[in-house]
């Protein structure tokens, strides 16, 4: 028995979940709009939230775009974890 594939993806894909994971800090959540707003220059800042952790140490920031392909989300990803205030990119 073979295992099932994973649902592909259909460009593009409007309302594409992206949850940015960093460190608490104050301008966090203007960085990562900044930075996602270079590959998603539609996005709809009305609807980014952002959620501290428990211990106050972590923010996430949770936001969809129109996903246009895999290259900008590949791109996306990597401008993320490149500035090394990104722990995770969901």
């Amino acid at each position: 028995m073979s295992e099932p594939e994973a649902p592909k993806i259909e460009f593009p894909c409007p309302d594409y979940p992206i949850k940015v994971v960093g460190n608490n800090a104050d301008d966090f959540r203007a960085y990562v709009i900044e930075t996602v707003q270079i590959y998603a220059p539609d996005l709809d800042i009305s609807r980014v939230t952002v959620q501290e952790s428990r211990t106050g140490k972590y923010l996430s920031v949770r936001l969809w775009i129109t996903a246009t392909g895999e290259e900008q989300l590949d791109k996306m990803h990597k401008d993320l974890k490149a500035s090394g205030r990104v722990h995770t990119v969901l």
